[in-house]
């Protein structure tokens, strides 16, 4: 069952990652690729690392925001990367 939001971490080239939120991740992915997204379109090309997906758009930009505090970046490494 797709879920309408979705929260993705994705691998960069350079060994950085980009934690994303979106409402359509084939969209959003494809926009990645194409360059249309600035902080990876000098990091290509990217690797889909996890997607989550939430019912609740309001939980789903809840866990983005907290994936990218420290403690979120922390919890990341230790879990999903």
């Amino acid at each position: 069952m797709k879920l309408p939001y979705a929260v993705y971490i994705l691998k960069c080239s350079d060994n950085t990652y980009y934690t994303g939120f979106t409402t359509d991740i084939e969209k959003r992915l494809i926009a990645h690729d194409n360059r249309e997204v600035h902080y990876t379109k000098s990091r290509l090309p990217l690797k889909l690392v996890n997607l989550f997906q939430f019912e609740s758009k309001q939980n789903a930009y809840d866990f983005e925001r907290y994936l990218k505090s420290g403690s979120g970046i922390a919890f990341r490494n230790k879990r999903f990367i």
